[in-house]
This record gives C-alpha cells, structure tokens and sequence, in this order.
C-alpha cells in the first residue's frame, strides 16, 4: 500500500478565530505538508490543509473527523483525494 494524500477546506467558526494559532493546532493534530490561507470574503479566510497519510481504510475520514473536532473549526471538508 501507498500514501494518500488530501487536500481539505478547513472553515474558521468567524472572524476572529487567531489564524495562526489555528494553524498551529492543525500541525499538532496532523501530518501537514502544507497549509495556506484563501479569502473568502468579509474577513473570512478558510484554510487548505494538504495531508499525506498511510493509505489504510477510513484515514482521510478519520483526518477529515480529527479536524472537525478542533476548537475554532465550523467545517473541515475533502476537496481533493489522491493516492501516491
């Protein structure tokens, strides 16, 4: 088996969530390879996380799950699935 890797929208619950400290609990909760920011409007900004993780089954749910659950975090969602 391989890796898989995953890109998610993460949704900030408002405004004024800290990106950055957000940013820093995403790192400890996943394997990120990489993380940036993409306005959406009215000072709204989601995150795009990409996270490569061993290709077992459940792991993108489970990342997708584990990132959901975070404090700040409104929504955490796949936009794109691929293996390597």
């Amino acid at each position: 088996m391989g890796d898989v890797a995953i890109i998610l929208k993460i949704m900030p619950e408002s405004p004024e969530i800290d990106l950055e400290a957000l940013k820093a609990v995403i790192r400890g909760a996943v394997p990120v390879q990489d993380l940036v920011e993409e306005p959406i409007g009215f000072g709204l900004s989601a995150l795009k996380v990409a996270v490569v993780v061993p290709d077992s089954e459940g792991a993108p749910d489970k990342v997708e799950e584990t990132l959901r659950d975070l404090s700040g975090v409104a929504s955490a969602e796949i936009v794109s699935l691929t293996l390597t």
